[in-house]
């Protein structure tokens, strides 16, 4: 039994597969509202090369996708203004599992059930590895970031503030 059969195969899975992307699995225990400090943790990976994957909306409530550092925060104001809108906002958790088709903790910008527009931190470019969600609550497949900007095509923002 290879090590990719002990992994679950979910959308972004198969999303990877299909793209030929080389990705690592990574299952660790998921503990809720545990972030990317615990995965970190978990995995003995600086938290810098957690990649969050956030669902926001604007004022129209028309969501996008959000790349961000594990130790940083979103700039929402920022943002706003570079996407040119009145304001962006963190959707509510039932409302980004609608969106995604994921539950939120075990949410991954591949093989989202809606085709929604994804922006990434510049400087998740920079990293040699990155280690984001693979579609499972507990569950982080690593790859480079050029793949996830080869597959995904993020407008590259640069809203990245430290956590206060």
């Amino acid at each position: 039994m290879s090590d990719k059969d002990k992994f679950p195969v979910t959308l972004a899975i198969r999303e990877l597969q299909k793209h030929q992307v080389q990705y690592t699995g990574h299952l660790f225990p998921y503990e809720e509202k545990g972030g990317t400090a615990h995965s970190s943790k978990e995995l003995g990976v600086p938290e810098h090369h957690v990649i969050k994957t956030l669902i926001m909306e604007n004022e129209k409530k028309e969501p996008l996708v959000v790349l961000m550092h594990g130790d940083l925060q979103v700039s929402t104001k920022q943002l706003a203004r570079e996407l040119g809108v009145k304001t962006i906002s963190p959707c509510k958790p039932e409302v980004a599992d609608r969106h995604s088709g994921y539950q939120v903790g075990g949410t991954s910008p591949f093989g989202t059930k809606r085709e929604m527009p994804v922006y990434m931190e510049k400087t998740i470019l920079d990293l040699d590895i990155i280690y984001i969600n693979g579609g499972k609550r507990g569950f982080l497949v690593s790859l480079k970031p050029q793949d996830v900007q080869r597959i995904l095509r993020p407008t590259i923002v640069q809203v990245g503030v430290k956590a206060s």
